[in-house]
């Protein structure tokens, strides 16, 4: 017990001391590069051929989206090496001290949420290849699998920043090691021929997978950049900021989608299956022998993304005014977290669908909150660590231009896309009449997604400029 308490990080929502800033860039290498490196990503690249593009369309759109989509997450990671404070501190200087409890509130939802849905498909992923390969009972399976995933989440989440750091590192030399293997065992099943008689699709597939590439990977992960770069010291280069967290996040991805792609491109059975058990549908290519190894890597890739997602919920619950300790809302989203999964495993029959279309559509909103941070950070120089904490300041309670720009996002964002995976979710979609309708072309291209990110983005820009020079004068 004393050793787990001394690890324990105490910083919470305020700046960090000078003294405990250190390290360098390329450090951010571990975090990005184990919250992305999934098995979810082979199974991507099926869902981009699945815009009825060539593979070629689906490689340049995978390199694309995933590149600029974490180019915006490596430029909310500046905001955390100048400031030293995370990320949702920060945004309260473009929202005001209390109105930023608007989008903190929307990125506790997605945190909490995307972290349920993780350790539930790691917990999924576990049963299935235990009941297959040792005859266990499902139940004892899952009862594995959960105390696996969930463990290592709430371990990581609670005790903070520096054990995550170390933990971040095995998960990614694990993961990558045993995902080259998977490789390795099936490469043997591209088919060229196959993957080249594809034919190529038309402009709005590609540019609907390429949206879909920007919103899947990276785009979800802006809310939370400067959690992971606030103890490094300010003098550092802002390119190599950027620079390793795109590198971190992006290479290994980019790598697993083509080659899900190619995978998917040789076999139209592969890619049914996927469409309906993404990750289990890549076990099919395996011989026995490996299905431990894959449950491994499977569980892994999907817990260093739910660590993250934990340790940054957090500190939003805290940034939104809890009264408690970082590791307290932490231990307090672990609980919230253990339910939901419990919920969702063993009781839910057709609520985990659905619940995903749910945090998708929460996506919206927060897209137009990124598109104004990432402004904000690029307009803003400095930050004033006491009147982040004080409403009558320069940030003031509330701004309501932020507030009406992310509101004004959701709703044309809600207009440009569909959502399938609930039936009450149907009313999106009311502004695609002028484009084909919900059952046209541009129906399944997101497009709601890169509105609302643009509308906060120059909305911000335009309405905020000049506030914002005058409040570093």
């Amino acid at each position: 017990m004393p050793n787990i308490s001394s690890n324990i990080e105490l910083n919470g929502i305020n700046f960090i001391n000078e003294s405990e800033r250190k390290g360098s860039a390329r450090s951010l290498f571990w975090p990005w590069a184990a919250a992305n490196v999934s098995f979810l990503a082979l199974s991507y690249g099926s869902f981009f051929l699945g815009f009825g593009i060539s593979f070629w369309q689906a490689t340049f759109a995978a390199v694309i989206g995933t590149v600029s989509s974490f180019f915006l997450v490596g430029i909310s990671s500046l905001a955390g090496k100048r400031a030293n404070a995370p990320t949702m501190t920060l945004s309260r200087a473009a929202f005001g001290v209390k109105g930023n409890i608007v989008p903190g509130l929307l990125s506790y939802l997605i945190f909490v949420g995307w972290e349920t849905v993780l350790v539930s498909l790691a917990t999924l992923a576990t049963e299935s290849v235990f009941t297959r390969v040792g005859n266990l009972d499902p139940n004892l399976s899952r009862v594995l699998g959960f105390l696996l995933a969930g463990g290592l989440t709430v371990f990581g989440g609670v005790l903070g920043f520096k054990v995550i750091m170390k933990l971040q590192v095995y998960l990614t030399n694990a993961t990558i090691i045993l995902t080259a293997g998977y490789i390795a065992l099936t490469v043997d099943q591209i088919n060229w021929a196959s993957v080249n008689s594809i034919p190529s699709g038309s402009a709005q597939g590609f540019i609907g997978a390429l949206i879909f590439g920007v919103t899947g990977l990276g785009l979800g992960w802006v809310n939370c950049a400067a959690d992971y770069s606030r103890y490094l010291p300010r003098n550092l280069s802002d390119k190599a900021v950027v620079g390793w967290t795109v590198f971190g996040a992006s290479v290994v991805p980019i790598i697993l989608v083509i080659y899900g792609a190619l995978l998917a491109g040789s076999s139209e059975e592969l890619r049914g299956l996927v469409a309906s058990d993404p990750i289990g549908a890549l076990t099919t290519l395996l011989p026995t022998w490996y299905l431990i190894p894959f449950a491994l890597v499977a569980v892994l890739g999907l817990i260093g993304g739910a660590i993250l997602d934990l340790y940054s919920s957090g500190l939003t619950l805290v940034s939104i005014g809890l009264p408690v300790k970082r590791h307290v809302a932490a231990s307090i989203d672990g609980v919230i977290m253990t339910i939901g999964t419990i919920y969702l495993v063993w009781f839910a029959s057709d609520f985990f669908v659905p619940f995903q279309g749910f945090l998708i559509t929460l996506g919206v909103p927060i897209a137009a909150w990124s598109g104004l941070f990432v402004a904000d950070v690029l307009m803003r120089k400095s930050y004033s660590e006491k009147e982040l904490f004080n409403s009558s300041g320069r940030y003031g309670a509330y701004n309501f231009k932020s507030i009406g720009l992310v509101a004004l996002g959701a709703v044309i964002g809600w207009g440009l896309v569909t959502n399938s995976l609930a039936s009450w979710l149907s009313w999106q979609g009311y502004l695609l009449g002028p484009i084909g309708g919900r059952s046209g072309s541009w129906a399944y291209a997101n497009l709601g997604v890169i509105a609302a990110l643009l509308i906060g983005f120059t909305g911000h820009i335009v309405l905020s400029r000049k506030k914002i020079k005058r409040d570093e004068l």
